[in-house]
């Protein structure tokens, strides 16, 4: 069981979420005796003295049996000694390397002509994951509310849905891309598909969950069914509509490097491709640590609007607020019969379980 922790205990944690793995991280790059299958050779030796491995050269990145074996030849002939450093492959590269790239992927301007600067990329990709999530949030949480709302729209709607779901969104790519051509529309595309038909199963089954108690006392007070949506559905379900959209929206950035990939390459993902190719991996880590940062601050900020908006969720407040919210519909409930009206019942079993 759960139970709530200090504030300075939370933050401490929070903090070791990130430190621990960091330190795990420079524990591989700079302990020599805990991994590193490389010898970054510093001195050759004599490269002249003929061998099996007399290829390896200054600078160069190899594994540690042709080192040794080198060494052998070269002492069985009597010459110089090759040296080096032990050393992690190139593809994995230390902090301070990908701290380096960091800055100089900002400041550095692009290799070719034509290419954007990293800024401008990031940028573009932060548009693609706006427009497509707005899409499918527009499209999606209505719907979504309709379906765990009504067994009408459940029934007409669900089970396609939950087809489509399990296509993945990256198989579209080929027809956003005929369609809509080779612009940002596709990726927008590929995006609303990968998190649209989620998000209606996901908004459903919130609106399910809500408190059969608070319907019960709406239709006592005469309530219709559009009005239970209104004021009770919806204010009742709205804080975990809420978290479930910070949610989702991570899942659309799940799918912002593949989305990028179709068409013409743009954004975060060119960038990373072209540095992949380019073997520079210490951008690649920076470019994925870029991404993760975008994310974790969205949902910062997310999570801190949520507590602004939904302040009761963290106190004991929440029945209070409802009754307040219930104590509106008597106006309409003056004018109606003492008993639920016709078609109000009909609404709440509907949310209280799943239909399918």
């Amino acid at each position: 069981m759960q139970r709530p922790l200090p504030r300075r205990a939370g933050l401490t944690l929070a903090a070791l979420a990130f430190v621990l793995p960091l330190a795990a991280w420079c524990v591989i790059s700079y302990v020599p005796f805990v991994w590193h299958p490389l010898v970054r050779v510093t001195d050759p030796g004599d490269a002249a003295a003929p061998g099996a491995y007399a290829y390896i050269a200054e600078g160069q990145l190899v594994d540690r049996e042709v080192f040794e074996r080198r060494n052998l030849e070269l002492a069985q002939a009597g010459r110089p000694l090759a040296r080096g450093e032990r050393a992690n492959p190139v593809f994995l590269p230390a902090p301070h390397e990908v701290g380096r790239a960091f800055y100089a992927a900002f400041a550095t301007p692009p290799q070719r002509t034509g290419d954007t600067w990293l800024h401008e990329s990031l940028l573009q990709s932060c548009q693609v994951i706006f427009w497509g999530f707005l899409y499918a949030a527009l499209l999606g949480v209505p719907l979504g509310v309709l379906c765990g709302a009504f067994a009408l729209f459940s029934r007409l709607v669900e089970p396609f849905v939950d087809f489509i779901r399990y296509m993945p969104a990256p198989v579209f790519g080929a027809l956003a891309v005929a369609v809509l051509g080779l612009g940002d529309a596709p990726k927008i595309a590929i995006i609303f598909i990968g998190v649209f038909f989620q998000m209606v199963l996901v908004v459903a089954n919130t609106v399910r969950s809500v408190d059969p108690a608070l319907l019960q006392a709406a239709q006592t007070l005469g309530a219709r069914p559009r009005q239970l949506v209104a004021h009770v559905v919806l204010p009742a379900a709205l804080p975990a509509l809420f978290r479930d959209l910070r949610l989702l929206l991570g899942c659309a950035w799940t799918y912002l490097v593949v989305a990028e990939l179709i068409g013409e390459k743009s954004g975060l993902s060119a960038f990373l491709y072209q540095q992949q190719r380019y073997r520079n991996f210490a951008n690649v880590y920076a470019g994925i640590v870029i991404i993760g940062l975008i994310g974790l601050a969205t949902d910062q900020l997310l999570a801190l609007l949520g507590r602004h908006l939904f302040p009761w969720e963290t106190g004991n407040t929440a029945l209070a607020r409802w009754a307040r919210g219930l104590r509106r519909l008597l106006p309409r409930a003056r004018g109606a019969s003492a008993g639920s009206p016709p078609g109000a019942p009909a609404l709440a079993p509907r949310l209280q379980g799943d239909p399918r």
